[in-house]
């Protein structure tokens, strides 16, 4: 699939079952008339509805998706996790042959888009974690580290935390945050947290303007609450709690 020319665009990330927010997503973009979408990966893995979100993604066929680490857990027959147990045993197969279908990464004139970064999808991007909590990324870093990338623009997930990295060397990385997981708490490499700090769902809005691209970070209100109570009849209130308050709980 391509992108219709010189038209917007939006990217989405990082769902993980949050049907409430996704339909307040979609809602937002379709009332703004932007016909493309691509979606960073992280979809249904998560304790709230992974089928209603299934179901509805998979009506969206012109929909862009990328494969992300939780994406492609869902594709293995076990995994020592609670999220997994949950929502492995909901998926059809023909769910599972979504996802199969889900690019790696995906490139389309001087955009790239990936989960991760474009050589791992369980990699942050623009943060680095130490014994010392998470950082931004150093910019002689990150240049180095996307110089063999023909792609000017690139857009990763995975973090949850929206942002937007300019370099000197002219490139543009944009993570559009979470739609539906706002903060998270991970125990690897070191012991961290990733916050957005506010329960809103969050995605970018891609357009022209002025020979170049205006990028629009969006943070939609919606209502939080109904996916917080679902994530706790399901015994998960720390995502009750990321959801609710856009921290992590500790």
């Amino acid at each position: 699939m391509k992108m219709k020319g010189q038209q917007p665009f939006a990217v989405i990330s990082d769902i993980h079952s949050n049907i409430y927010a996704l339909e307040a997503v979609l809602r937002d973009i379709d009332s703004r008339g932007i016909q493309t979408i691509v979606n960073l990966g992280d979809t249904l893995f998560g304790p709230i509805d992974p089928i209603a979100t299934a179901e509805k993604l998979m009506k969206r066929s012109e929909m862009i998706h990328i494969m992300g680490n939780c994406d492609r857990y869902l594709l293995q027959e076990q995994m020592d996790s609670i999220t997994f147990q949950h929502v492995k045993p909901l998926l059809t197969q023909e769910m599972l042959d979504w996802i199969l279908s889900f690019h790696k990464q995906w490139a389309q004139d001087d955009f790239l888009f990936c989960h991760g970064t474009p050589f791992a999808d369980d990699v942050y991007m623009l943060e680095e974690v130490s014994p010392f909590g998470s950082a931004d990324k150093s910019v002689g870093t990150l240049t180095v580290e996307l110089s063999s990338l023909e792609q000017n623009i690139i857009f990763c997930g995975h973090t949850h935390v929206p942002k937007s990295v300019s370099l000197p060397d002219g490139k543009l990385i944009v993570n559009p945050g979470s739609v539906g997981l706002p903060a998270y708490f991970e125990e690897t490499p070191h012991p961290h947290t990733m916050e957005s700090k506010s329960p809103h769902a969050k995605y970018v809005i891609v357009a022209p303007f002025d020979n170049s691209w205006r990028v629009e970070h969006v943070n939609l209100p919606y209502d939080f609450e109904l996916a917080a109570k679902r994530a706790e009849e399901n015994n998960r209130s720390d995502y009750a709690y990321a959801i609710r308050y856009g921290r992590a709980e500790l």
